[in-house]
């Protein structure tokens, strides 16, 4: 599989990386509902298996617990992949998730991933989201340390915009963002995506399928039928009558991947990489047969006739 620098770094990337958000399991707030770790675990080795070289992870996803996952899953591995991993969003005891940006907080966090990961080092570091807004300096100045120290190879930010990129630039340079993007979101593409190209900022998407809903396989039954504490049951996206638009146009993803024996799910990946700024994307998977039907989407590229007919969907339906 080709790779591609990210950024500023020495990293070379394939164009698609393992989400390990949803491995995480059940019984916290921002869940996908059970999960089996075994099955992630199996999943984790196919993706390595068909050429992926990154993992993506964070602290919070099931409060610590997808860290743990990723690190049983790269035990003996000779050839081991890149592990990227966040700050920021941290818990008590009783499982509520805050928000702290602060130097002595940041600290705690890059020692608990470091040992549920079990690394020396980790390749790179990302700040979650920037809450509390008037800390991203303190943050992102202990992120700098802490590299300085030798703990961290990179650093970057998810879900900043441009604003608080040019803050925190003044610091150290960013190597990386890490935003939303996809068919149903695409607004980072106005400004945000712009100023990375300009900058030399590597881009890692997240949820270029909006979660699932551009797979082709998402259903109103299975909206219907989400687990309890599955955090898409509050989401816009998957209520009508955003539903029922967001179906259509998996359909039409459905049809133009058909022709070229692709899924939907790669046409909505191969979207976002067709942008120059964007170096790789995150896809999320549970299951080795979910890896499968995705792992095209890293080769795969829409012609200029098929992205305009997505393009004019969106148009249309906007």
């Amino acid at each position: 599989m080709q790779t591609r620098q990210l950024g500023n770094t020495d990293m070379h990337i394939t164009p698609v990386g393992f989400g390990a958000w949803a491995i995480g399991g059940g019984g916290w707030e921002y869940a996908w509902g059970a999960q089996d770790d075994a099955d992630s675990i199996a999943a984790i080795h196919r993706a390595l298996d068909l050429g992926i070289n990154w993992i993506d992870t964070a602290a919070v996803y099931g409060l610590g617990h997808s860290e743990e996952v990723v690190a049983r899953a790269l035990e003996g591995i000779s050839q081991r992949p890149y592990v990227f991993t966040k700050c920021s969003l941290v818990w008590g005891e009783d499982g509520v998730i805050d928000s702290s940006l602060k130097a002595g907080s940041i600290r705690r966090e890059v020692e608990d991933s470091l040992r549920r990961l079990k690394v020396d080092v980790i390749d790179l570091y990302q700040i979650h989201w920037p809450t509390p807004e008037p800390d991203i300096e303190e943050g992102w100045q202990t992120l700098a340390d802490l590299k300085a120290e030798g703990k961290l190879r990179w650093i970057g930010v998810s879900n900043f915009d441009v604003e608080q990129m040019q803050r925190i630039a003044r610091i150290t340079p960013i190597s990386s963002l890490q935003p939303p993007y996809s068919i149903v979101r695409p607004h980072v593409q106005d400004e945000i995506l712009p100023y990375c190209l300009e900058n030399n900022i590597g881009v890692i998407v997240y949820s270029p399928m909006y979660s699932g809903l551009l797979t082709g396989a998402m259903t109103r039954e299975r909206v219907a039928n989400f687990e309890q504490d599955d955090w898409r049951r509050g989401d816009d996206e998957f209520q009508e009558p955003r539903l029922s638009r967001n179906l259509k146009l998996a359909d039409l993803l459905v049809v133009l991947g058909g022709s070229h024996g692709r899924s939907a799910a790669e046409v909505s990946i191969a979207w976002t990489l067709r942008h120059p700024a964007v170096t790789a994307a995150i896809v999320g998977a549970r299951s080795p047969k979910q890896v499968e039907g995705f792992i095209g989407a890293a080769e795969f590229r829409l012609s200029d006739d098929e992205i305009a007919q997505i393009d004019a969907f969106v148009t249309e339906n906007p």
